[in-house]
Order: C-alpha cells, then structure tokens, then sequence
C-alpha cells in the first residue's frame, strides 16, 4: 500500500508580500544552524585557529561560495545545453536548480581564499565548516521533499510514495534516505570525529572523511533516485550524482591519508 503525497504548500512563511518557500528556509536555517554550531567547535580546540571571530567573518564567504559555486555547478555538470543557449537563464536563481558537488568546490575556493589571506591552516577551517555542512544537507532534502521533487524510482516497498509530479506508481522517498544518510549519520561520525583530540591533531581529518562519507552516501541512495530527466544514465547504469561522487570519494582518501601523513612527519 502506497503513501499518498501530504498535501503541504509550497510557501513555508509569508510577511505581506514576501513568500518564503522551503527551500529558502532550509537555506535560511541551515547557515545559521551550521555557523553556531561551527562556533561550538572551535571552542574545543580554543589554542588554535581559526577562532570564534574567524568563523564569523567567513560565513558570507561560505554563503557566496554555496551559492555560487552551487548554481555553476548546476549550469555545468546538469543543464550546460539549454544555459548555452540562454546564458542570462544561469542569474535566475529563484527558479531554481543547485548542484551540491557545485557548492562544495564553491566553499572549498572560499576556503582556500580566506585561510590563506588570514594566515590560517587551511584544513583546520576546512575541518570546521566539513562538520557543519550536514546540518544543511540534511535540512536541505528535507524541504526537496516537501517540494516533491527529486525523487526516488518506481518500487514496491510499502512505504513508497505518489509523489504530485512523478506520475500513479509509488516512488522511493529517496529525499528521505539522503536526509538520513547525508544529514543525521554523517553529523553523527563527523560529531564524535571531533571530539577525539587524536583527530583535531590531525587537521584535514574529518575534511576528508566528510568528502568520502558524503561520496559513499550519495553513490549509494542515487540507485533509489530517478536520475535527472534531461540526462538520465551517465555511463551505463550510473548518473551523474554517481559519476561526480567518485572522485569526491578518492579526494577524501587522499585528505585523510595526507592528514596521517602530516600528523607523523610533525611527531618526528
């Protein structure tokens, strides 16, 4: 027996004039949500940079780099046809579209830019802002969901869903699974990661398992989720949530493995 979509309105908040939709509060709430918690990390480790005045003046960089990175990414890895005939298209960021792989390489540029102007350990911040971004994501698939969009598969499972724009069959909630997954789990690992004074002496440690637990994730639920229409399969059986996941995975490894390396070569 199939779950019938809840009928839940687009707009979460209105002020007059001004609606707010989901997904700009998920935004909304998860910066904000992230930045305190952010400011609660650097607290364990209060010897070192960056500190609490650090985190605060990041956070527009870490907003611009989301933002943009995550609409370029967007334009780039899923629509880069159609903005090539409409470039202007790729400014209308109301309507909609962002790619998370895109946001990531935005907030990593961010992060590189401001560490170094400010003469902080560029994996330390990393390693902060890594541990935060799960609150968003997780925030974030929660209202893809209410906006019934980016669904799961047709299946059979009894709590599948009849999603308003995915046709009678049941779907996979698959929104559900990321948020899950993505969200709570790996806010789970990356929290008891940085209370472990063995890995806060070991910066780009948690970057690192932050890039390949969110690559392991998204591999994984991208079987239950219907790939994007206007790309369908990438190579093979696989879509491009899969296929940019991988070499997020492999730069993980590659940060923790660095993050060891670095850590024995200063005990020496």
């Amino acid at each position: 027996m199939a779950i019938q979509f809840p009928d839940i309105s687009p707009i979460a908040v209105s002020l007059g004039p001004l609606d707010i939709r989901w997904y700009a509060l998920a935004y909304l709430v998860g910066f904000l949500a992230g930045w305190k918690y952010a400011l609660y990390l650097v607290g364990l480790n209060p010897n070192h940079r960056p500190n609490k005045d650090d985190i605060d003046n990041f956070i527009p960089f870490a907003v611009l780099g989301v933002i943009l990175g995550g609409r370029l990414g967007y334009v780039l890895f899923y629509q880069f046809d159609v903005y090539m005939h409409d470039p202007l298209a790729a400014l209308r960021i109301w309507q909609g579209g962002m790619s998370f792989h895109g946001g990531v390489l935005g907030v990593i540029v961010a992060i590189i830019g401001y560490a170094l102007y400010n003469k902080i350990n560029v994996l330390r911040l990393a390693d902060i802002v890594c541990a935060a971004v799960p609150i968003g994501l997780f925030l974030g698939r929660l209202a893809n969901f209410v906006n019934g969009e980016l669904f799961g598969r047709v299946t059979t499972a009894p709590w599948g869903v009849i999603f308003p724009y995915g046709g009678e069959e049941p779907r996979h909630p698959s929104q559900i699974y990321e948020a899950v997954l993505e969200g709570l789990v790996l806010f789970v690992v990356l929290f008891v990661l940085s209370t472990r004074t063995w890995v806060r002496a070991r910066p780009g440690f948690i970057t690192g398992v932050f890039l390949s637990g969110y690559a392991l994730a998204r591999f994984a639920v991208e079987f239950f989720r219907e790939p994007d229409f206007h790309l369908g399969f990438i190579v093979q059986q696989f879509s491009m949530g899969q296929v940019l996941s991988v070499p997020m995975f492999i730069l993980g490894l590659c940060v923790i493995f660095y993050a060891q390396a670095y850590f024995k070569k200063s005990a020496e």
